[in-house]
């Protein structure tokens, strides 16, 4: 992989490319870096992808935002188009997960012309959902990081709602995740601020998206901060998209890269 920086108006974000063919962007979830998308798989590289992946704003080894409120979609959209236009992306298969998924389709929304085909992954956003309990949840994890680090954080998460064979693993991760980023004061800007924005305002606004899409779904059991229902829903709302889900009792699709990119390449090819 080749690595990169871009300035994104200011300050500059951290990724990565490697492969030629057709481009493929990747991008992470909130508290996240860009490894945690298709976990370190090289299978879309392999079967002729240009795949470049970058870390958001304020994670990873990219630099905060200028200013601690601007972790929302507009901003996470004005740098994924600063990446394709600083990288010659024209047009890109664009594959992200939670918040990457949301700021896939704000993109796509806004710039329909540089989409080629999308994966959305676990997305989690509904535009109905007015619970003020979840705002608090994600202020408790911001407060948490800010002012115990790592542990902090995995304290406010406190045990994970997952079966008990997976509780280990999701809380490895967790500390995986939280101990990769350079600023980690960003991610709890980031943590208060991305779940007040909305990358839409109806489901209704999905139907304008002509891409053709695939939706990776997790199953409740595993992952029900990302409720299938949910992944459902978006389904149901863009127009040209398919579900795709783990069979019962397996591991989430969303955690197993090399099946992940498998799917990502389908719709690449689709696009084509």
């Amino acid at each position: 992989m080749a690595r990169f920086t871009i300035d994104a108006g200011g300050f500059e974000l951290s990724g990565e490319e490697a492969g030629d063919g057709p481009p493929v962007v990747l991008l992470h979830g909130l508290t996240a870096t860009r490894r945690y998308v298709v976990m370190g798989s090289r299978s879309l590289e392999r079967a002729g992808h240009r795949v470049l992946a970058y870390d958001a704003r304020g994670h990873g080894a990219s630099e905060p935002a200028p200013d601690p409120e601007a972790y929302g979609y507009d901003a996470l959209c004005s740098d994924l188009e600063a990446l394709m236009d600083a990288r010659d992306v024209d047009r890109a298969v664009l594959a992200g997960a939670s918040m990457g998924a949301h700021t896939l389709l704000a993109f796509a929304l806004a710039h329909p012309e540089r989409v080629a085909g999308l994966c959305v992954i676990t997305p989690a956003f509904d535009p109905e959902d007015d619970d003020p309990d979840r705002l608090a949840h994600w202020d408790a994890l911001s407060e948490g990081l800010r002012t115990g680090g790592v542990e902090g954080f995995v304290e406010a998460y406190g045990t994970p709602p997952v079966p008990e064979r997976w509780r280990d693993t999701v809380q490895k991760i967790l500390r995986q995740r939280l101990g990769a980023h350079a600023h980690p004061d960003a991610v709890a800007d980031a943590l208060r601020a991305v779940p007040r924005s909305r990358p839409f305002e109806a489901w209704e606004q999905l139907a304008t998206i002509q891409a053709p899409a695939v939706v990776v779904a997790d199953r409740d059991e595993a992952d029900p901060e990302h409720p299938l229902a949910t992944a459902e829903r978006y389904a149901q709302a863009l127009p040209h998209a398919r579900l795709e889900v783990e069979e019962p009792g397996s591991s989430p699709l969303a955690w197993q890269g090399g099946q992940l990119s498998k799917v990502i390449a389908s719709i690449a090819a689709e696009s084509r």
